[in-house]
């Protein structure tokens, strides 16, 4: 039997970039139109940072939750479970980070940011919402591999690192979020997908500049 540090992540993987993407496309087929109504709560999520207010914090922590139960189930549970193991477990993870996000938005103890860090959110809000779809077409799989906030995983999940960066959310509200980055980067390298390097280096320059403007405030 070989030694277990002998294998890599493609050892495990049981599922190829076609069969991936093939997901995917059917994942849109069934869904749409509900994407134009995903990328108008990713709209409103925006809004919410660029207000940047206790209220809206609530309504974004809402959409946030709601698009995590949605992806928990929809898609991890119902599609990625049939060709990943791991896929349950996937689902109960987002599942966990919904109720989080609503008990966040139930009982909002968030700080409105700093300017700069409000910037900085917007822009990644941005990157998730507008501009996450169009890396299909870079990739050469036309609209039917877009990913879409609130209906796949990972601009979701970008957008939840904006919303907990603006308003410097809890640190136990940033696991689910970081760990998924690394886990979804791993996976999409071994898939050899060129823009694998993204969530994990989102994950990386939102914990940076969450901890850089703690360390700016806590400064005499």
């Amino acid at each position: 039997m070989s030694e277990w540090w002998t294998y890599s992540l493609s050892d495990f993987l049981m599922f190829s970039s076609r069969s991936y993407y093939r997901l995917i496309a059917l994942y849109n087929e069934a869904l749409w139109p509900a994407h134009l109504l995903a990328i108008a709560a990713g709209a409103v999520v925006i809004g919410c940072i660029a207000v940047a207010q206790p209220k809206t914090y609530r309504i974004a922590a809402l959409i946030l939750a709601i698009s995590w139960a949605w992806v928990a189930w929809a898609y991890h549970l119902e599609r990625y479970a049939d060709i990943n193991t791991a896929g349950p477990y996937f689902a109960a993870a987002f599942a966990l980070q919904a109720l989080l996000l609503s008990f966040a938005a139930l009982r909002p103890r968030a700080t409105p940011p700093a300017r700069a860090k409000q910037l900085v959110a917007l822009w990644f809000a941005a990157v998730a919402v507008v501009a996450y779809p169009l890396l299909a077409l870079a990739n050469d799989g036309g609209w039917t591999h877009a990913e879409v906030f609130g209906i796949a995983p990972d601009p979701t999940v970008v957008t939840t690192l904006a919303v907990l960066l603006a308003w410097r959310a809890h640190w136990h509200l940033w696991l689910i979020p970081v760990a998924w980055c690394a886990a979804s980067g791993a996976i999409l390298m071994e898939l050899r997908v060129g823009f694998a390097w993204l969530l994990p280096a989102a994950a990386i320059f939102a914990v940076a500049a969450g901890l850089f403007s703690r360390r700016s405030k806590q400064a005499p």
